[in-house]
């Protein structure tokens, strides 16, 4: 039986900012449009493919060209060795068909298991690549940490080419090339790339180089040595790069813009297809959202309870009833994902519930462990955690080998990653090992040591952040004016992203007067509210049923504006992100 809601302990105080004051309403759509871009450091949304940065701005990216040209040259044996979620998929999909494209004769992947390999090019993932002999490694979305990795596949006698977005320590892995945004030297203007994107980028560099060699002719060549477009893998690039939660820089919008586009017209790869179907969407009307939330998690399920090896096959057949079969594989493991994260998150909630009593206050970081919980499903939760009480979050599983593995997720202004490596410097041999980004990072250590990384974690987040409340703030666009509370600004709105991080989704605040409210799925609010002017509106807030019993007549509501879609019935929903009374 699922734990009830209950208000949250100790929940953050929470400040709704206004991104502009402006003497009048927004008058139409247009004008709302040229106002939210502004709001965003933009004139306009990015579309075009022409205003790409070129790939020769990533430094090494030559050499590794090279490096692949040869091989597909010679008609060498080329092993993509991706990571075990989104982002890791994708960019192996986008390697295997572009390569393949290129006319590589041979080439195949291997991802990792969470579970019995752990992350990256690891001694272990790097003697099982050696098995299968082949004369390059190539990593996607990893490698940038994978020291030993990268020596026990020179001990093989394989080179690796490392492509990868992570931050880099104080040394890079004695890799035969390495491609990377974020490595020094690196005067790349899109720092925010995913490791789909970086991989992409690669492919367009080799196949620039093998027609500087003439292996390849742009044009008036025999069909089979005339160089492909790229464009195709657009749709996959699009997902990875949405799925992986990195900033929707310019560079990342047009990505992502033109990759709907290909979705929305009906060009995309039959599994990518089967997923965004087998998860309700319509495809024709596709958008960032629907990547994030519907296609991303599916694709990631493979990995966290199973093989990603799942998630690539279905995203490279070229057989549409077999991409359906394996999107409904997907769909079923996401299920599954589903019901553990609820339980373990029920579990968590009320560890921290305990802890806030126990300690007057909730500490200023989440650091959780329970003994059975599923090692795949622990970074939602630290979400989850996160999104509730606005605090730094590490939650943590056994791994199996003696070791906790944790996943961490940092709120604005805290570079979770920086602050662990602070840690792992103050306190040598507390942290095992780790990684990540700003905003997530995972890590291992011993058991009896998860004490005393908490209260060092704890220390330095304090040092960092002072020890002064956190304040949840929300941007919000304004206040939406009756008149554009409709089906139809709804539609634009969907259609004027790509949305995402950095150039966040509008999100409007306002008061509103309620005339009922519910509880659906035993985690969600829902209500009907009304704004002085326009026709009721239903409103939902996922996972915000504990503020039920603190909704009056009246509430104010930060939101956004979106379309509900129910049985081919459209109206126009407001999601909500927070709500508060008034008085």
């Amino acid at each position: 039986m699922p734990r009830q809601p209950t208000p949250a302990a100790d929940a953050p105080p929470v400040r709704i900012r206004r991104l502009g004051e402006y003497p009048t309403a927004p008058a139409n759509v247009s004008a709302l449009l040229t106002r939210l871009y502004a709001h965003r450091g933009d004139a306009a949304p990015a579309v075009s493919l022409e205003a790409l940065l070129p790939a020769a701005g990533l430094h090494g990216i030559d050499a590794a060209a090279a490096l692949l040209a040869d091989q597909v040259q010679r008609g060498g044996r080329i092993l993509i060795v991706g990571d075990y979620d989104a982002d890791g998929a994708t960019g192996s999909a986008v390697a295997l068909l572009g390569l393949r494209a290129l006319g590589a004769a041979d080439v195949d992947h291997l991802t990792p298991s969470r579970f019995h390999h752990g992350y990256g090019l690891s001694p272990a993932v790097a003697d099982a690549a050696a098995e299968r002999r082949p004369d390059l490694i190539v990593t996607v979305d990893n490698g940038i940490a994978s020291h030993a990795g990268v020596e026990r596949a020179a001990a093989h006698g394989i080179p690796v080419l490392i492509t990868d977005h992570h931050l880099p320590g104080a040394e890079l892995p004695a890799a035969a090339a390495v491609v990377n945004p974020n490595q020094p030297g690196c005067g790349f203007a899109s720092k925010h790339v995913a490791g789909c994107g970086v991989m992409f980028y690669l492919l367009a560099a080799t196949r620039a180089e093998l027609v500087r060699r003439g292996w390849l002719a742009a044009a008036g060549a025999a069909p089979a040595r005339k160089a492909p477009s790229l464009a195709s893998l657009l749709d996959l690039v699009a997902l990875g790069t949405v799925a992986d939660v990195v900033q929707l820089d310019r560079n990342n919008r047009i990505l992502v813009e033109q990759g709907l586009r290909r979705i929305r017209a009906g060009a995309c790869r039959p599994g990518l297809r089967a997923l965004l179907e087998v998860a309700g969407c319509r495809v024709q009307d596709v958008t960032a959202r629907d990547l994030g939330f519907a296609a991303g998690p599916r694709l990631n399920a493979a990995g966290r309870l199973d093989d990603m090896t799942l998630g690539v096959e279905c995203l490279t057949t070229d057989d549409p009833v077999r991409a359906m079969r394996l999107a409904q594989r997907l769909h079923q493991l996401n299920g599954e994902r589903r019901e553990l994260e609820h339980g373990i998150l029920d579990e968590a909630t009320a560890l921290v519930e305990r802890m806030a009593a126990e300690q007057g206050g909730v500490p200023p970081v989440l650091c959780v462990h329970g003994p059975h919980w599923h090692e795949g499903v622990i970074g939602i939760v630290a979400a989850r955690l996160r999104e509730r009480w606005h605090r730094p979050t590490v939650v943590f599983a056994d791994a199996g080998d003696g070791l906790l593995r944790g996943s961490a997720r940092s709120t604005e202004g805290l570079h979770i990653r920086d602050a662990i490596d602070a840690v792992d410097k103050r306190r040598p041999g507390l942290v095992t090992r780790f990684g990540g980004h700003a905003m997530a990072a995972g890590l291992s250590l011993a058991p009896a040591l998860l004490a005393d990384f908490r209260a060092a974690l704890g220390a330095e987040i304090e040092r960092q952040l002072g020890g002064a409340p956190t304040v949840r703030e929300i941007l919000s666009d304004g206040e939406l004016p009756a008149p554009l509370l409709t089906l139809h600004t709804a539609a634009a709105l969907r259609r004027a992203g790509p949305w995402g991080k950095g150039f966040a989704e509008p999100l409007f605040d306002g008061v509103f007067a309620v005339s009922h409210t519910s509880v659906a799925a035993e985690r969600h609010l829902k209500l009907r509210v009304r704004l002085d002017g326009a026709p009721p509106l239903e409103a939902i807030g996922f996972h915000l049923a504990e503020h039920r019993g603190s909704v009056g007549e009246r509430v104010r509501l930060a939101y956004r504006l979106d379309i509900n879609d129910y049985r081919g019935l459209q109206s126009p929903q407001l999601v909500l992100e927070h709500l508060e009374p008034v008085q």
